[in-house]
């Protein structure tokens, strides 16, 4: 203890002992007093032992993570997580993706934004464990640095979180949670131990506080009576430890943001396109030959075929944006006529998610131009089919840029339709193919042999051009009107 000149086993302390050094760390840190474990005078001495601890803990990246509450079984959970000892040359904001069978969807994706005073703004990881069996689950962490100008870095990390049964009582809880945790442990401060007597027949309220990897012990001596114990929720600090990415100046062979399959014969149920897109905000508008406004281009088919006029030009160029939201994604009406949620006008300018089945409707105004269905909804994307005259014409995937869903894949909400096509994914600047049996990752180009391909319809074909029937087309109009502009110009 600080002043004693022995230990408690009788031995004689000549020099500052661990209990000395870690509370000097700890007020060196803090600054503060009046806590449960002041530092004494004598202890004061021993500062200059401790700064190299406190250098080599600063220097050593790691993720914080408290708020975790054990006895919320079968509810909802919020976990706190902030950075410590991240180097100066790193981008200003982290990205920060996840992977658990307790986060929705099974991946999430947030980031880490620096503030103006040089520190790291905390971020918030909801779950929830209702219907969860008890047992132990892993979380995943992958932290990226990117940025212009700056090496690529990569941190991980995995810690376990646990759910007990629902009717586990808080000791139990307790108990097994520091048993099934060895990197986590209840403590009094910086690694220190408290240890606390309560003597029989005295009443004693005791506040017990426990932190930064030191160990609470509290001895209740007493042969009868009641003893209430609360548990606060725990936090610990995990180690982020660095690795190596391979980095190329260009891994994709063929980068694009917008592509498609192109099936000349397709079978029952197949479509002649699958156009894929690769964007933070997909926009779905009226098909333009000549400067669209919209990356997805719908277009009216009826039972003749595709009508680029007529009903089309009753959609706006702009009618509707997809974009991801937290956990999932969702769609905003942007249009002079409105869409139609399964039925129901959601507003515009208010934001709705996507579910699984959703039947969207352009527009809200005149009926049967287009007809969408919501049937995949993936960690990294969402493919929609169409339920008119078009449902063979073509489907669309809508893909999160340079975001991998993870190996192995988890399983998502998908319609039978949409659980036969491949799955697909946009990283390094271009697509991918993903063989969800052995984790292959092909990237696609149109010189990429499809045969050997799962799930890719034969014959098919990679087109480098969302709407490549239109090419052709698009191509002269566009030259046509900057011709017309031209003369337009040189007359005037």
């Amino acid at each position: 203890m600080p002043g004693a000149q022995t230990c408690e086993g009788g031995h004689a302390q000549s020099v500052p002992t661990s209990f000395d050094l870690l509370s000097a760390v700890r007020s060196a840190r803090t600054g503060s007093s009046g806590t449960a474990l002041d530092v004494a005078p004598e202890a004061s001495a021993s500062a200059a032992y401790a700064r190299p601890v406190q250098r080599a803990q600063s220097a050593r990246p790691q993720l914080h993570i408290s708020g975790f509450d054990p006895r919320a079984a079968g509810g909802r959970q919020a976990l706190k997580m902030s950075l410590r000892g991240m180097p100066e040359a790193c981008a200003p904001e982290l990205q920060l993706k996840l992977q658990s069978d307790l986060i929705p969807h099974g991946a999430s994706q947030q980031s880490f934004v620096r503030a103006t005073g040089g520190d790291w703004r905390p971020v918030f990881v909801e779950f929830s464990s209702r219907g969860k069996e008890h047992g132990q689950y892993q979380i995943s962490i992958e932290l990226i640095s990117r940025h212009a100008g700056m090496a690529t870095r990569h941190w991980v990390c995995t810690f376990v979180i646990l759910v007990p049964r629902a009717d586990a009582t808080l000791t139990e809880i307790h108990r097994i949670f520091l048993s099934t945790h060895k990197n986590v442990r209840v403590m009094a401060d910086d690694g220190s131990i408290a240890r606390v007597s309560a003597p029989a027949g005295e009443h004693l309220e005791i506040d017990v506080t426990a932190r930064n990897a030191g160990i609470a012990h509290l001895d209740l001596s007493a042969p009868a009576g009641k003893v209430d114990l609360g548990f606060p929720t725990i936090a610990w600090d995990e180690d982020l430890i660095e690795i190596d990415m391979p980095q190329a100046a260009a891994i994709h062979p063929h980068p694009s943001r917008a592509a498609s399959f192109v099936n000349a014969a397709p079978e029952s149920g197949a479509q002649r396109q699958v156009r894929l897109f690769a964007m933070e905000e997909c926009v779905l508008g009226r098909f333009e030959l000549v400067d669209p406004e919209a990356h997805v281009l719908l277009t009216h088919y009826s039972a003749d075929g595709q009508d680029t006029n007529g009903l089309t030009r009753r959609l706006s160029g702009r009618h509707a944006v997809i974009r991801r939201a937290g956990a999932g994604f969702e769609i905003e009406d942007v249009s002079r006529y409105g869409i139609l949620l399964d039925g129901v006008w959601p507003g515009k300018h208010k934001p709705t998610m996507l579910r699984l089945g959703m039947r969207i409707e352009f527009s809200a105004s005149i009926k049967g131009i287009v007809l969408l269905t919501v049937s995949a909804i993936m960690p990294h994307g969402v493919i929609l089919h169409r339920l008119d005259h078009g449902a063979r014409a073509e489907c669309y995937y809508l893909l999160m840029p340079d975001t991998h869903p993870g190996y192995p894949l988890k399983a998502y909400p998908a319609s039978q339709q949409a659980a036969a096509l491949p799955v697909l994914l946009h990283r390094d600047g271009g697509f991918w193919h993903l063989d969800q049996i052995t984790g292959k990752e092909t990237a696609l180009a149109p010189t990429t042999p499809l045969d050997k391909l799962s799930r890719i319809a034969q014959p098919s074909r990679f087109a480098s051009d969302p709407y490549p029937e239109h090419w052709i087309i698009r191509t002269s109009a566009a030259d046509l009107y900057s011709t017309v502009a031209a003369s337009a110009l040189s007359t005037a």
